[in-house]
């Protein structure tokens, strides 16, 4: 894939910039015009972007369709129907002590944005903050992956076919291209990716005060108690972990498992694999590959950080790892230290010798960065008090991956797994400044702000 030059990239930042202070974005009726045909290019193009995914990824329609496309049209249909009332001036209560103001709360869109996003999902998490680019009044400069050169393509396409470049354009490349980009001067960063990367954004960023928004990972743990549902967190979690071969950012990424139930899982979880891809799994068009030869030896190296204990299959020749449990890792290998992002599962076993399951647990997961999601299988308020005694970007009890789809509720990270939120209303928030406007009447001129404060002492009461 060939990098867009230097000269363009300036190019298109300038002509966006002007054509942002033209005003042509603040509409209502013109942002919903913009989604509308984002959504009628998503409908045209689905084909295409799902043969695009199948030809990077080996994803079939059906997993492109559910994991990508689906849910940026579902963002798209939200913000259609809400971003007239979000954007909608509104009125605060105004103390007293202002009498006769009015106060109130306006929306307004950051300005020029820059949205970068990884080759995992690589429809999905371009398009989806794009949507709130759109709904909240700004321009977008989209910089998609190289490590997904197809899909990269055919958005590229698909933007150029739908969106002015001054309102909406794609640039393409490698780091050299992330860093020329970094240069400019932004309105809003929205950056998805690895926390070793999002540190050189936040960075560049700093130079010009830009704010950002770092959807990033972690290692996000799965608790397994004793009193879980064996069957039911097999199944959930065989398909959490092959669902894009385990390349998700959340992604269950260790497990922690009661000593009582740790075999029953393990045979539990390999019935799953095979009800879910078949005997041979290598043969299932469902079963996502390694997005390229660096990933899969880098994740094919982890399998010597201890036992394997299911699976372990692998051919470099299709990128294709079988999905893998495995056991006696040691907690500063690699394997524990650095985010997966593949189909390998360690286990860690634990009792309730000397300290409860749920303590361990809870000192456990405090001891490490804050996970982008966390995930809890058992008696629902155990859960819950574990995710009240922890931190993570988001989770779900008794399932896993889900809490993303819900497009009604927010998503992000904390900490070392990112900052700021989006979906839904957060979307739209995302890329606009709240303004606080005070309006004074002028009838009349009341003199208690005034020096030389006469009447202080009945003001101080006041206030």
């Amino acid at each position: 894939m060939e990098n867009t030059s230097t000269e363009r990239i300036v190019s298109i930042a300038a002509a966006q910039k002007e054509y942002f202070n033209t005003g042509a974005t603040l509409d209502i009726a013109f942002r919903k015009q913009m989604l509308k045909k984002l959504l009628d290019a998503l409908e045209k193009w689905d084909d295409k972007l799902a043969d695009a995914l199948w030809a990077d990824l080996h994803k079939s329609y059906e997993e492109a369709y559910l994991t990508e496309i689906s849910i940026v049209k579902a963002e798209i249909r939200g913000h259609l129907k809400k971003v007239a009332k979000w954007a909608r001036k509104k009125s605060v209560c105004t103390p007293i002590k202002l009498f006769p103001s009015r106060t109130y709360i306006v929306k307004e869109p950051l300005g020029c944005s820059l949205i970068i996003s990884p080759w995992n999902y690589p429809v999905q998490l371009l398009l989806n903050p794009l949507v709130g680019a759109i709904s909240s009044g700004c321009t977008a400069l989209l910089k998609p992956s190289p490590y997904v050169p197809t899909v990269s393509m055919v958005i590229e396409e698909m933007i150029n076919e739908t969106f002015e470049e001054r309102y909406v354009a794609v640039v393409q490349g490698n780091r050299q291209v992330n860093a020329t980009l970094l240069e400019q001067r932004w309105d809003l960063i929205f950056f998805t990716g690895s926390p070793a990367l999002a540190k050189t954004v936040m960075a560049a960023a700093a130079k010009h005060l830009t704010p950002v928004v770092l959807e990033l990972g972690g290692k996000s743990p799965c608790i397994i108690d004793k009193t879980a549902n064996i069957e039911v967190t097999a199944k959930r979690l065989a398909w959490g972990k092959t669902l894009n071969s385990g390349q998700t950012c959340i992604a269950p990424d260790y497990i922690l498992i009661h000593k009582d139930i740790k075999e029953a899982f393990v045979k539990a979880f390999g019935e799953e694999v095979r009800n879910l891809h078949g005997e041979d799994i290598k043969a299932d068009r469902h079963y996502v590959r390694m997005v390229n030869d660096k990933a899969f030896e880098r994740v094919t190296g982890y399998l010597k950080d201890g036992d394997i204990i299911y699976g372990g299959r692998h051919d470099a020749d299709t990128r294709f790892i079988e999905p893998t449990l495995i056991e006696n890792v040691p907690l500063d290998s690699p394997l524990m230290t650095e985010e997966i992002f593949g189909p390998i599962f360690p286990i860690i076993t634990l009792d309730d010798s000397g300290k409860s399951f749920k303590d361990k647990v809870i000192e456990f997961v405090k001891s490490r960065e804050k996970p982008l999601a966390f995930y809890y299988f058992g008696k629902e308020s155990d859960g819950w008090e574990i995710i009240h005694k922890t931190s993570s970007g988001g989770g779900c009890v008794n399932d896993v991956i889900m809490h993303i789809a819900n497009e009604n509720a927010p998503f992000g990270g904390v900490g070392n797994s990112g900052m700021g939120r989006y979906h839904d209303k957060d979307s739209f928030e995302a890329f606009s400044h709240t303004r606080t406007i005070v309006s004074t009447g002028t009838w009349i001129d009341l003199p208690f702000r005034y020096m030389p404060y006469k009447m202080f002492p009945l003001v101080k009461k006041i206030l």
